[in-house]
């Protein structure tokens, strides 16, 4: 079961979520369309779906994806302290791996690692 926090994140508006990734990569000279790029691989949805006017729930975006990216379960770590690997709540988990790959793009690290490209 959700806490409260939980489930106050994902009742919140995507809207307001995605300019806080945004605004996270710019701070460290990264971009919005990478920003988008990592959402697009991430969820499968195309920018034009999540950057304009969406009025899903965080909830909805993720539970509506178009397509979960398969290789999502290599992204390993911890972000806020939790590790990944931990969390049991399958919603918390998705929102959580796009947080984690936002925090290695402001981290600088390439793009093909943050996809799980192999070399």
């Amino acid at each position: 079961m959700a806490s409260k926090n939980e489930e106050r994140l994902y009742a919140m508006q995507w809207q307001s979520l995605y300019p806080s990734y945004v605004k996270k990569a710019e701070r460290k000279s990264r971009t919005q369309e990478e920003v988008n790029q990592i959402i697009s691989w991430l969820t499968g949805y195309q920018p034009e779906q999540f950057a304009g006017d969406n009025q899903q729930t965080v909830r909805e975006f993720f539970e509506q994806a178009p397509q979960l990216h398969a290789n999502r379960m290599l992204i390993t770590g911890s972000v806020c302290g939790v590790k990944l690997a931990e969390i049991t709540d399958p919603l918390m988990r998705e929102i959580r791996y796009l947080d984690k790959l936002i925090d290695e793009l402001a981290k600088g690290k390439s793009m093909d690692k943050i996809l799980r490209r192999s070399e």
